[in-house]
């Protein structure tokens, strides 16, 4: 990959961690919506089908799997397990021609319960940061097997979410264990999204533009909502409808020489927030406000 390819991720048609929400939206209309707001490609969702059947849809509409959400459990299962389920992963990934596995340790997460997102995260002990730190290590020499990129995701109500948290990962792990850049995450967890980029510009091998409409994250903040909660609340959205200006982080990315892909990603209700419409937002934004930067 030469250049930054757009892609948009299907948390906005679909939702792994709530499959009722947005189930009317097929496959065919998911991918038929991506082309019409003109973007390159997304990433997997969970209701995928297998490879062959993927690949001909791609196919039809010209678009490029970017990658894939992996829930590691290095710390509570052990690397044996995570080894063996990564390479099943990993290879899913090569046949559908993907480019990173976005990896993110779920051991005690909170994301999918009903506690306060914002003041009962977990956290590791040294002992525990020192299992993952050397799986993930491990799960970088898998990734290269299939050559694939393994990207860590920073996540909200993980044992790696603030920045503190992300440097510990980075400094404690090899350059085979790369980063994906989540705006959103940092700017809810941390209040800042340029700091992580400034600091960690050369681990970074993948991106999520999400924005965040700041009201909505005070009053989720004010009465402890949880994570689900707080994006069914309209938490997240995409570029150009929140409070994140993505200018000033592009050009960050361009003047360093990122190669790879950026995924707009905002979870919401497709009840609620059109997937297309939002998708057509994000587009507008990008065109008007990033891609007349020059590098």
């Amino acid at each position: 990959m030469e250049k930054i390819s757009w892609g948009i991720a299907p948390i906005g048609w679909r939702n792994d961690d709530i499959p009722e929400i947005g189930a009317e939206n097929t496959l065919s209309h998911l991918l038929s919506d991506i082309v019409v707001a003109g973007f390159q490609g997304t990433e997997v969702g969970g209701f995928f089908p297998e490879p062959a059947v993927l690949n001909k849809e791609l196919q039809l509409r010209n678009l490029k799997i970017a990658g894939q959400w992996f829930s590691s459990f290095i710390i509570r299962d052990g690397i044996g397990k995570a080894e063996r389920d990564f390479h099943e992963h990993c290879k899913y990934l090569q046949a559908v021609d993907g480019d990173v596995a976005v990896v993110s340790e779920q051991t005690y997460s909170i994301q999918g319960g009903r506690y306060d997102v914002f003041k009962e995260k977990p956290h590791f002990t040294d002992e525990e940061w020192g299992i993952l730190c050397t799986g993930l290590n491990r799960l970088g020499d898998i990734a290269g097997l299939y050559n694939l990129k393994l990207v860590y995701h920073h996540h909200m109500g993980t044992g790696v979410q603030t920045l503190s948290e992300i440097d510990r990962l980075m400094e404690n792990t090899e350059k085979k264990v790369q980063l994906l850049y989540d705006t959103g995450h940092i700017y809810v967890s941390d209040g800042d999204c340029m700091s992580l980029l400034q600091k960690h510009i050369y681990r970074i091998g993948h991106v999520h533009f999400k924005d965040v409409r700041h009201n909505v994250l005070e009053q989720c903040r004010k009465v402890g909502k949880s994570f689900q909660e707080s994006f069914l609340a309209g938490m997240f959205t995409v570029p150009g409808d929140g409070c994140i200006d993505f200018v000033e982080a592009y050009h960050i990315l361009l003047e360093n020489h990122y190669k790879g892909w950026i995924v707009v990603e905002a979870e919401q209700d497709p009840s609620v927030a059109h997937p297309l419409e939002y998708a057509l937002i994000a587009r507008k934004y990008i065109n008007d406000r990033l891609l007349l930067i020059q590098d």
